[in-house]
């Protein structure tokens, strides 16, 4: 065979290598052109590692051209490589442009590259996130500033901005952002500058740590306990009974059954908003004897499974024979959020918030969930399995109500205290006399 081809990018990249030559060589076809690059690389790993970066390029470019928005290529900004007729310069080895790249410059190319390459592994929700992060926060910030500016300076600099640049409008008082807020702009940030980095526009990416660090604070996620949980679908069955009017009996109805269902099963919110009724089957468990519900979850892991409480068969059923649900059709649809809020809120059951503070939404149905199988003693393992997380997420947010879990026979131990050696030899003597005299004063009188 006169070449070795292997194809990539779900065959619009190929990679090959011809009989007479010791490089790889790799080829693309984009709107009617055929591209060809030499890799200059001898082995393959470093050659497909090559190809994906040369391939990502011309995308990111053929995609500027089609948006009308100018073209990094054609302002002198990148050095990429023409079609078959002209020379191929060698791209590994980039000189900085003479007359610098902006950080804006900066978050177009890495945004169009990560729209490439994460299309159907990330959600869109969660790219839309990253896309309002960049507009709304760190371009008003970094803005058109050369981007060998951002240094660890400039990058502790906006995390000082972010947090002291909101006031409360009651108290006065900074704002201060979520921890994962900030810390989610910060990883923006971090893979805004790495692009910066492999196109070889910085040297190297900054120390983005953050200083006077210490170890974070050990957070437990709002939970309903037994008596709260029990306060509040004894409540929602109430509003399902008399509803505050009429029109809102079916969505009372549904958001009672949701609480049980959620309580009983521990799905994430946007888990069970994917929900379809053809991923939920009734079956009976061969170990307890029980009928539970087999569910094939869709979420952010991906496809995984989960077993419920027999308690989440009756609220299944109501609410599929309640709605006549076909099989592709979802089964609770938008998350309620608002009703929750209205329901746990200080007209009606006030109980928004925990002891802690901490705010109670829909997810804190999950979070019972995995509480009360803790307190129930259930294997962690298990638990954590059944609700496709780790036993270390489970250990660190959960850790309070695994007092259940611990063996006290294995905790308080007590080792024996050693006898000084006198004594043993005094006990001895003693024992010695005593059976040589087996006759006590008692005996004798």
């Amino acid at each position: 065979m006169d070449t070795e081809i292997f194809k990539l990018m779900d065959g619009r990249l190929h990679i090959y290598k011809r009989e007479r030559s010791k490089y790889w060589h790799c080829s693309t076809y984009i709107r009617g052109r055929n591209y060809r690059q030499t890799t200059k690389e001898e082995t393959f790993a470093h050659a497909k590692a090559f190809a994906k970066d040369w391939y990502m390029e011309l995308q990111v470019e053929e995609r500027r051209r089609r948006r009308g928005g100018g073209s990094l290529l054609m302002d002198g900004l990148v050095e990429v490589p023409s079609p078959i007729a002209n020379p191929q310069p060698d791209r590994r080895r980039r000189a900085a442009p003479s007359n610098g790249v902006t950080f804006r410059h900066v978050t177009d190319v890495f945004f169009d590259e990560y729209e490439a390459m994460t299309q159907g592994e990330r959600n869109e929700y969660y790219v839309a996130q990253k896309k309002d992060q960049i507009r709304v926060h760190l371009l008003p910030f970094f803005g058109d500033k050369p981007i060998t500016e951002v240094t660890a300076g400039q990058v502790q600099e906006y995390r000082v901005h972010r947090q002291t640049s909101r006031l409360d409008p009651k108290t006065k008082k900074p704002k201060r952002p979520a921890r994962a807020t900030l810390h989610g702009e910060i990883v923006t940030l971090r893979q805004i500058l790495k692009t910066a980095n492999r196109k070889g526009w910085i040297d190297a990416v900054p120390d983005m740590s953050a200083p006077y660090k210490q170890s974070g604070k050990v957070e437990h996620r709002a939970w309903f306990s037994p008596d709260e949980y029990k306060a509040l679908y004894e409540h929602t069955r109430k509003r399902a009974d008399n509803p505050p009017n009429l029109r809102w009996k079916d969505v009372c109805e549904n958001f009672h059954d949701y609480v049980l269902f959620m309580g009983n099963t521990g799905l994430r919110p946007d888990e069970s908003s994917r929900l379809e009724l053809r991923d939920v089957k009734i079956v009976k468990d061969e170990d307890t004897n029980e009928t539970i519900l087999e569910i094939e979850v869709r979420g952010k892991r991906g496809v995984g499974y989960c077993k419920s409480m027999p308690g989440a068969v009756l609220p299944f059923e109501r609410i599929r024979d309640r709605k006549q649900l076909k099989p592709t059709q979802a089964i609770f649809g938008k998350t309620p959020r608002e009703l929750m809020n209205i329901v746990l809120g200080k007209e009606e059951l006030n109980m928004k918030f925990d002891r802690d503070g901490h705010m109670r939404t829909c997810y804190s149905l999950r979070h019972t969930y995995i509480c009360l199988r803790l307190l129930e003693g259930a294997d962690i393992y298990q638990v954590a399995k059944n609700c496709r997380t780790s036993v270390e997420m489970i250990e660190k947010h959960y850790a309070r109500h695994l007092v259940n879990n611990i063996d006290t026979a294995a905790v308080n131990v007590m080792k024996s205290k050693k006898v000084p050696e006198a004594k043993t030899k005094q006990k001895s003597k003693k024992q010695a006399k005593k059976k040589a005299n087996p006759k006590s004063k008692k005996a004798t009188k």
